[in-house]
């Protein structure tokens, strides 16, 4: 069983591994830790209710949460994508009575800093957490910055974001999660503690096709079903109209599946680096990924290179609608 702290800025594909997270028989959610990334950290905690609640999950973690501004930038956010309110314009859904259709989850006290979580399981279990991180990484960062001795007792960091020999997804250099804090990016990527980066180059290679994901919504019709038929459209629409996919990649998955199916993946150890300051290169992940070169850098992350798209997609598909 490994002990994990899922950090997440929910997020239409952030639900998905939401589900795939808490659900999982082998990976035990300690606490989810929301932060500022793809809509406000307020709408990513309420989003987070929302998922529950959809799950019917009635074992719900520690909840925090987390940052609401970057280090040293401005916050951007991806609802141009993920909808005004993070999950595709849900929250708008009404049933015929009036009544919103996907209404919120009473969860227990929300903790108020999600840093503090952070450090408090990391202490109670010593080289056995594991921070999964599907949004920018602030909230780790921030916990590195305050107590380094004390965080370098984390198992390891896998997050999803970068992208290395493949185009940037918010600029022609940069993926979201490292764009939207590259400060924070570079913090963790010096902080000494064991990475695995899930970057674009391998989520690229993961594509949901839309017409299949409905069907399959629709032949599973109770409350998550539906759910994800309503949350995915707007995602699915996006890509559409603006890059000519019948779908959109899954991106947040990929790195659960990382966690609990490394054997799907392909990895070289690497020296990462991230652009800070660069107008046109802001949030850009560097790293030589050749294998054959011997004057690298001692490295500081695994970075996923490669992937089983077929194993991960049946994987994924099995999981995502066992709760339906």
């Amino acid at each position: 069983m490994q002990h994990i702290i899922l950090d997440t800025d929910p997020g239409v594909d952030d639900a998905l591994a939401i589900a795939l997270a808490v659900n999982s028989s082998g990976l035990k959610v300690e606490a989810v830790t929301t932060v500022n990334g793809n809509v406000g950290v307020d709408c990513c905690t309420r989003n987070l209710s929302l998922i529950l609640g959809a799950l019917g999950n009635t074992k719900v973690p520690i909840i925090a949460k987390g940052e609401s501004q970057p280090l040293s930038v401005s916050p951007v956010d991806a609802s141009h994508v993920h909808g005004s309110d993070g999950l595709g314009d849900v929250t708008r859904l009404c049933d015929s009575s009036g009544n919103r259709c996907y209404p919120d989850m009473p969860l227990p006290a929300v903790a108020a800093c999600a840093v503090d979580v952070i450090l408090t399981l990391v202490k109670r279990y010593p080289d056995q957490i594991t921070l999964l991180c599907i949004g920018p990484l602030t909230n780790i960062a921030k916990a590195i910055l305050t107590h380094p001795i004390e965080m370098k007792k984390t198992r390891e960091i896998i997050l999803m974001g970068g992208a290395f020999e493949v185009y940037g997804n918010v600029t022609v250099s940069a993926e979201f999660n490292v764009y939207a804090d590259p400060h924070a990016a570079q913090v963790v990527f010096d902080s000494e503690i064991p990475i695995t980066v899930v970057p674009l180059d391998v989520t690229h290679q993961v594509l949901l096709n839309a017409k299949q994901f409905e069907k399959m919504c629709i032949r599973h019709n109770g409350k998550w079903g539906r759910f994800l038929l309503d949350c995915t459209r707007s995602c699915f629409e996006f890509h559409c109209r603006y890059e000519g996919l019948d779908g959109f990649y899954l991106h947040d998955p990929v790195a659960v599946g990382y966690l609990e199916h490394p054997g799907f993946f392909d990895t070289v150890p690497a020296y990462v680096q991230v652009e800070t300051v660069g107008e046109l290169t802001r949030g850009r992940t560097v790293a030589d990924l050749r294998s054959d070169r011997i004057d690298r850098p001692k490295p500081n992350a695994q970075v996923c290179v490669g992937i089983n798209t077929g194993q991960f997609l049946g994987y994924f598909l099995d999981r995502i609608f066992a709760f339906a």
